[in-house]
């Protein structure tokens, strides 16, 4: 097999793997043990996790603590859903089928779009696809990228395309909190297939979308829009609404528990022009030879099916019970209940912003309006003070410091419906003790 795929021992089949992280000697495995104590070792160790809602927690950064209805748990653990496989047969898949139509339909919505696929692994990887995606239509090489983007999702893009022929351009926004249309006309070229931004940002700040999409629009360059908090999609104009060729998000906020890091869902979105070259799998609606109305799978250019090495995508399948979730809370809520319960979060954000704004030894470095995030600098190093923070039970925020070259002070806080005014009291104390 080495020779076949042209490596001529383990260690070179593996050569992408740094050296460091690489184990030299053999795993220290524990040998079996009994039942009754295996069960007894897991309990102590879930012991010694923190609720979300024990104490607050102000750690956002792509992971949100949304009240969800127990209508949604209870739904989603029928039977009828166990198994979120691929429904290659229709005929016995009608109920998967309908939910992914309806999940495809509600995203369209919230994202101003056209045509959306049946669900993503994770916001992450719906981005990375969206810049694949992007080069596939222009022809072009090179995609410009805001560093406000989620970090791990511009990992994961530098990821995807590394082994390709892509030119990945990142414009320093951080110092400025938000991007600067007039930046991104100076960072273009001839070669520049798209314009990646978040909206809001990984620093909570509200881009300009109007202002970027009219600069992709002039220079012929399409316009791709991250969401990494879906929440916000309730209160704010879609970014399809600003003129965005391709739209992806994070939708753990739409009904999944944070999870310790997922499983989440990957939203992605876009014009119908473009349908042929979006990745993963679209259901449609249709009638069958006696004119009832059915569901199947329109589209899935996969490698598994016809088109092999030319597929659009080598991701094999979709979130579909996470999908389903996400469904089934969009529907409990509707229109109203999704847009009351994002200005909730607006408000817990603004009552943040009215008690940080009183204290002497706190600064809030941009001015920009955010939704549910906010970086602070503090007088202290950040991760001493979430330190602190976790000795009197509570979830401090994100220390930029690990993203950014930005001063070890500050830190990214988040907020939500559930963040009580006095967790919010407690952390600015704690913040400046």
């Amino acid at each position: 097999m080495l020779g076949a795929v042209g490596a001529k021992s383990i260690d070179d089949l593996f050569s992408t793997i740094p050296p460091a992280v690489r184990s030299k000697n053999r795993l220290k495995i524990p040998g079996g043990s009994s039942e009754e104590k295996t069960l007894n070792q897991l309990k102590d160790l879930a012991a010694m996790n923190i609720p979300a809602s024990a104490g607050g927690t102000f750690l956002g950064a792509g992971s949100y603590n949304h009240f969800i209805p127990s209508a949604v748990d209870h739904l989603t653990s029928r039977s009828e859903w166990y198994s979120a496989y691929t429904p290659y047969q229709p005929e016995i898949s009608q109920g998967t089928l309908q939910a992914i139509y309806e999940f495809q339909s509600y995203v369209c919505n919230l994202l101003g779009m056209e045509i959306a696929n049946a669900s993503m692994y994770d916001g992450g990887s719906a981005l990375a696809e969206a810049a694949l995606m992007a080069t596939r239509i222009t022809k072009k090489n090179e995609i410009i990228l805001s560093n406000l983007i989620h970090p791990r999702w511009r990992e994961i893009t530098a990821t995807f395309t590394k082994n390709r022929d892509i030119s990945l351009k990142e414009m320093k926004d951080d110092a400025y909190g938000r991007v600067d249309p007039k930046r991104i006309l100076e960072a273009v070229s001839s070669d520049t297939a798209a314009v990646i931004v978040q909206s809001p940002n990984f620093f909570g700040c509200i881009e300009d979308l109007e202002s970027i999409g009219k600069v992709c629009r002039e220079k012929n360059i399409m316009f791709i829009v991250g969401v990494a908090e879906a929440m916000s999609l309730g209160l704010l104009k879609s970014p399809g609404e600003f003129g965005a060729d391709i739209v992806v998000g994070e939708g753990q906020s739409l009904g999944l528990p944070q999870s310790f890091g997922g499983p989440y869902l990957g939203l992605f979105a876009t014009k119908q022009k473009y349908m042929r070259q979006m990745p993963g799998r679209l259901c449609g609606r249709t009638t069958d030879a006696e004119g009832r109305s059915g569901f199947v799978l329109t589209l899935a250019a996969r490698e598994q099916h016809i088109r092999r090495e030319k597929a659009t995508s080598n991701i094999c399948t979709n979130q579909a019970l996470c999908a389903l979730r996400s469904t089934i809370y969009l529907s409990l809520l509707g229109k109203r209940g999704f847009a009351d319960m994002a200005k909730a979060n607006f408000n817990a954000g603004a009552e943040f912003e009215r008690v940080l704004s009183k204290s002497k030894k706190i600064k809030m470095p941009f001015k920009h309006p955010f939704f549910n995030e906010v970086v602070v600098e503090l007088k202290r190093d950040a991760d001493k003070v979430n330190e602190k923070l976790a000795k009197k039970g509570i979830t401090g925020g994100l220390d930029l410091s690990r993203f950014y070259p930005v001063s070890k002070k500050m830190m990214l806080l988040a907020v939500t419906e559930l963040t009580t005014k006095e967790q919010i009291a407690n952390l600015v104390k704690g913040l400046e003790g």
